[in-house]
């Protein structure tokens, strides 16, 4: 019997580790080694929206947050709308993420978590939590693009990482990738790898809720537009 969708993302998560140096003041996270309800949840949540064999697009993010995929396992879903709209409860963590408020406004929008779980598959070029130290001593998110000499130490892992993704049969004609910061460092990745044929650059819902709610509903739109187009 083929592997599922659900069985290639479980079995790649379960074996992630990043083993590479890191510069001074730098750490990574991995939920699935911190918490076993980690493990639990997010294998519900793929054995529910992507229990077959079918072709998705690809939306690539920077790197999970701690308080959403960071503890969920699941890419942009903090444990509120883990719960609310996947119906998945977790009982050891209650996290409120603002990019997951955006995505899962948009979801809505779209058609709901089935319908666009059903066409579109989500994870980022480096698929752990990252987390830098400042001079006071407190830990806080990271991108893996904040540092140069951290994006070259993770360069090789973020190439095999969107191989692997790209193996579980995602369309590679098209790319989604969230902010332009990013999408910078991505074509490098893609101009190296040759991954992806196209790379589509849509606003990273980060910077939608923070910088312009105001003009959230634009972006939502702007989002079902794009996605809609490749559905």
């Amino acid at each position: 019997m083929s592997k599922t969708i659900a069985d290639k993302v479980i079995a790649f998560n379960r074996e992630l580790h990043y083993a590479g140096i890191l510069p001074n003041g730098f750490q990574v996270m991995n939920p699935y080694l911190d918490n076993p309800e980690t493990l639990k949840v997010m294998q519900q949540f793929y054995r529910k929206y992507y229990n077959d064999s079918a072709q998705r697009k690809f939306i690539v993010g920077i790197n999970p947050s701690r308080h959403g995929a960071g503890i969920t396992g699941v890419p942009f879903t903090d444990t509120k709308r883990l719960e609310s709209v996947c119906g998945i409860k977790m009982l050891s963590a209650h996290t409120h993420e603002v990019s997951s408020v955006f995505m899962y406004d948009m979801i809505a929008v779209y058609g709901g978590a089935c319908d666009f779980y059903n066409h579109f598959y989500i994870n980022s070029p480096f698929p752990l939590a990252i987390t830098r130290q400042t001079i006071n001593g407190k830990w806080l998110n990271a991108n893996y693009y904040d540092n140069p000499a951290l994006f070259e130490m993770m360069k090789g892992f973020m190439i095999q990482s969107l191989k692997k993704h790209i193996s579980l049969g995602l369309d590679t004609s098209e790319v989604f990738v969230l902010g332009k910061k990013n999408a910078g460092f991505i074509q490098k990745l893609n101009k190296e790898a040759k991954l992806f044929e196209r790379l589509t650059v849509l606003e990273h819902p980060r910077y939608i809720q923070q910088y312009k709610f105001k003009e959230k509903q634009l972006y939502i739109d702007k989002y079902i537009l794009t996605l809609k187009n490749f559905k």
